[in-house]
């Protein structure tokens, strides 16, 4: 199979390749089908419950941190609770939100640059491919990541059953395969 970095799909696949090596994806039509709109919201519910869980690991560690520095009167000196120096203070608020944040989209980039799937994914047997000869790049997984506008862009997948492509697909130029049992394990991955 292609480097999972690269997470390149080639073109028409001769017979002898597919032999040697299955769970290469040279051809989506004929060795993986692209994946339909149920498939993948099932995996974006798998995904957003381990979003949700990321972000309030993230979350319990900013609040716990900033809890001791309010409790050390090193921030917030002139409110007596933690909870209402919060509440009061949005610059505060806003830091413990921006960095929910990006711990949850951190989530979805590591995993999609790492392996080219996330655990929804993996769980759901669905790799992101290149549609170009163009490496994977974190520019395009991040306008991947901004076009897909939570979740909305797979809506697209509706209206298009035989392209199969969501709006982020489109405009990055990636694809969601539908991998065998075999390929998905990724000590198959070269």
């Amino acid at each position: 199979m292609a480097n999972p970095k690269s997470h390149k799909r080639r073109s028409s696949p001769s017979k002898s390749t597919l032999k040697e090596s299955p769970n290469s994806v040279e051809n989506s039509e004929t060795l993986y089908p692209r994946a339909g709109f149920f498939r993948r919201i099932a995996a974006m519910i798998y995904d957003g419950l381990v979003a949700v869980a990321v972000g309030m690991c993230a979350g319990l560690i900013i609040l716990v941190a900033l809890t001791i520095l309010h409790a050390n009167k090193v921030i917030g000196a002139e409110i007596e609770h933690f909870s209402d120096f919060l509440t009061q203070s949005i610059l505060f608020t806003s830091i413990v939100q921006l960095w929910v944040l990006a711990w949850i989209v951190g989530f979805f980039m590591w995993f999609w640059a790492k392996g080219g799937q996330t655990i929804g994914m993996r769980a759901w047997r669905m790799r992101i491919f290149s549609t170009t000869d163009e490496p994977m790049t974190m520019g395009r997984l991040w306008l991947r990541l901004i076009c897909a506008l939570g979740g909305l862009g797979t809506l697209l997948v509706i209206f298009m059953p035989k392209q199969k492509q969501s709006l982020q697909d489109i405009v990055a130029k990636t694809e969601i395969l539908v991998l065998t049992q075999a390929a998905n394990d990724h000590k198959s991955w070269r």
